[in-house]
């Protein structure tokens, strides 16, 4: 099956089922501090598995569409993707394992057509310390499963990923790993869940794409056997039911009220397996991609499989983030949409396209989604055009990184300088040749976007050398900025239950209160493009064409202050969308997309005929205003700024 048929499949599947098909949330989360992206299926319904009632019922499907910039570095081998798209299904407290578990084996074994003898799963072993017993029930469905395919069902105990190495296969079919492996939670660890967390058993799905024991250099690599969680190649996992069963107490464990089912299959790892190849780059979604850079370049796949890979990549992810409104810059998300661009050009330098690049791969990108995906046909030519403008920008950006390597290493051979900052860039070796300093290699990629592989290009030119040193030192201080990329991104996911103290539900509903006062004060044009809560404070991005004056900063302010202190009810109630928006007037966030119901919250004094804010919104909000100046705090705007082109921002606190 195409990738494509794959996704089709799969909504129309569960929704036979009695499944209601939910659309993706946006890859920039809204109202989540914890995270830059959407960076799985799960992220956006976070509320509602956490006991909050959705608008769509108790079984909700949908693909959705993540990034996960941490994995930028990962590009390049046969399975790491930035994006991707994650099929989910949810069960709110209504079905369980009887159920989840064999429905995907009968999509994937029936619909899809994998052979089951290809399939491998793992269950929870049990955590004897936290009173957490062995998910047998897990074990006990999937044997029934397997033996009705005529498929020997063996159990093995692994326990960790390292006792897999030491353990192998065992000719087994089951695997019980521990709770590193087979236990969900947002805190990551077990051990380390707090009163009041919900957590529970997972159980994975792997498709084994060949068979044989692992050579020497798997062994020093990987250890000395493979298992279904070993990363040598052979098991790729494809899909991950949760079961959110427990919740955490002052005396251990105890059952939830109600259980939640959280399922994520990866739509590339599937479509991969339909196809019997582990590398996805192979599957209707990529390889057209890889199919144009060949025809650019002049160049096979099989030769430059890594920069092939990492253009489609990239490209993939950065056209989604067009899509959905992100623009490069250096900040958040435009910083990252900005490196996977560049990225991109960089390794098309290697292939030897230097000319119109994104404006011949983007369209390829958009003609692979624009069917199943409206808002990336409706906005083709928009974002085609922000990709190629970026792409301007960069090669003006390398010819000025040629000016600066030559400021820094002139033909001379004396000292150069290097931005502002001068440095001693030549080193002697014995044979009176000059050496490059790795500070400056770095500084020449970070600061002036000239790659690394540019400078060594130079450097051989100018008969330079570049000692191991340097490399070494390059090599530091690029780890050092990865992390500092990541940092936003790690932890968010596994879990990114974020969000829910009552100082973010004051600062949600203080959101809501200055966007009608910005709109009382500047005008209706005035339309939030985006907003970000902590505990801290809040900000709000919105349309608006210059600059807000002091007397307007004023006036919003006196205008929130006043709201609080008349103690409006909030609530909210569901409508239907068109109903919501189109008859009763209700504000939303510029280019979400909603499904066929929508949660408006409600603010209103008591006796008055119409509210004084009427906001789509998925919470969470305090019960009346007067909370929010608990302590005899009250509303301050503290910065007020650019965004972008168009856009201000906003940011306010409570004190």
């Amino acid at each position: 099956m195409t990738a494509q048929e794959v996704r089709k499949a799969y909504l129309d599947f569960f929704v036979e089922r009695g499944h209601k098909a939910i659309p993706r949330a946006q890859l920039v989360p809204y109202n989540d501090p914890t995270t830059l992206f959407t960076g799985s299926g799960m992220q956006p319904l976070i509320p509602y598995l956490l006991g909050e009632p959705h608008q769509d019922g108790q079984r909700l499907v949908n693909s959705q569409a993540c990034l996960r910039a941490q994995d930028i570095d990962e590009v390049g081998d046969n399975r790491h993707t930035t994006f991707f798209e994650m099929l989910g299904n949810w069960s709110l407290g209504d079905y369980f394992k009887a159920e989840q578990l064999p429905w995907f084996f009968e999509f994937l074994v029936d619909v899809v057509g994998l052979d089951p003898a290809k399939l491998y799963v793992t269950c929870f072993i049990g955590d004897r310390a936290n009173g957490i017993p062995k998910d047998t029930e897990s074990g006990g469905i999937w044997a029934k499963l397997f033996i009705d395919k005529g498929i020997d069902a063996g159990e093995v105990e692994i326990g960790s990923e390292a006792d897999g190495a030491a353990k192998g296969l065992q000719n087994g079919r089951i695997f019980y790993y521990d709770a590193g492996k087979n236990w969900w939670c947002r805190a990551g660890k077990i051990d380390d869940m707090p009163e009041g967390e919900p957590g529970g058993p997972d159980s994975e799905v792997f498709y084994r794409f060949y068979e044989r024991e692992h050579n020497e250099a798997e062994k020093q690599e990987y250890g000395e056997n493979c298992h279904p969680n070993c990363d040598c190649g052979q098991f790729m996992e494809i899909g991950n039911s949760v079961f959110m069963e427990y919740v955490k107490k002052s005396g251990g464990f105890e059952k939830l009220p109600k259980r939640n089912v959280d399922f994520g299959g990866g739509l590339e790892r599937i479509a991969a397996a339909s196809l019997g190849d582990p590398d996805v780059f192979m599957i209707s979604l990529l390889q057209p991609i890889i199919a144009k850079l060949e025809e650019l370049s002049g160049k096979k796949y099989e030769s430059h499989t890594e920069s092939m890979r990492v253009i489609a990549d990239h490209l993939r992810a950065a056209t989604f983030l067009a899509v959905d409104g992100v623009k490069p810059s250096n900040k958040e998300q435009g910083y990252v949409m900005r490196r996977l661009v560049r990225r991109a050009i960089r390794h098309a330098f290697e292939l030897g396209i230097e000319q119109n690049f994104l404006e011949q791969v983007v369209p390829v990108i958009a003609d692979l989604y624009h069917e199943d995906f409206p808002e990336v046909a409706s906005k083709r030519d928009e974002i085609i055009e922000a990709l190629a403008k970026e792409e301007r920008v960069f090669r003006q950006t390398l010819r000025k990184g040629l000016r600066e390597f030559d400021k820094a290493y002139p033909a001379d051979g004396t000292h150069g300088v290097v931005g502002s900052q001068k440095e001693s860039k030549f080193i002697p070796t014995e044979d009176h040749k000059l050496q490059i300093d790795g500070a400056i290699l770095f500084k020449l990629y970070d600061t002036f976007g000239f790659p690394l592989e540019l400078s060594l290009e130079e450097a051989f030119k100018r008969d330079l050398v570049v000692p191991d040193y340097a490399k070494q030192e390059f090599d530091r201080l690029m780890r050092e900025q990865r992390q500092r990329s990541q940092t936003a991104g790690k932890g968010v996911f596994k879990g990114g239950l974020g969000g829910q103290t009552m100082q973010h539900k004051k600062y949600h509903t203080a959101t809501h209160l200055m966007y009608q006062a910005l709109r009382d004060v500047l005008g209706d044009h005035v339309i939030q493009r985006g907003s970000n809560i902590t505990e801290e404070r809040l900000r709000f991005d919105f349309s608006h064409p210059q600059k807000v004056t002091p007397e307007e900063i004023s006036r919003v302010e006196g205008i929130v202050n006043e709201q609080i202190a008349k103690d409006l009810q909030v609530s909210f109630q569901e409508y239907p969308t068109k109903v919501a928006i189109d008859e009763m007037g209700a504000l939303g966030q510029f280019g979400d997309r909603y499904g066929d119901t929508v949660k408006v919250y409600k603010m209103i004094a008591g006796g008055a005929d119409k509210p004084f804010s009427f906001e789509i919104c998925g919470g969470p909000h305090v019960e009346h205003t007067a909370q929010l100046a608990e302590d005899g705090k009250r509303f301050k705007i503290i910065k007020e700024e650019s965004s972008s082109a168009g856009v201000r921002r906003i940011k306010a606190v409570l004190a």
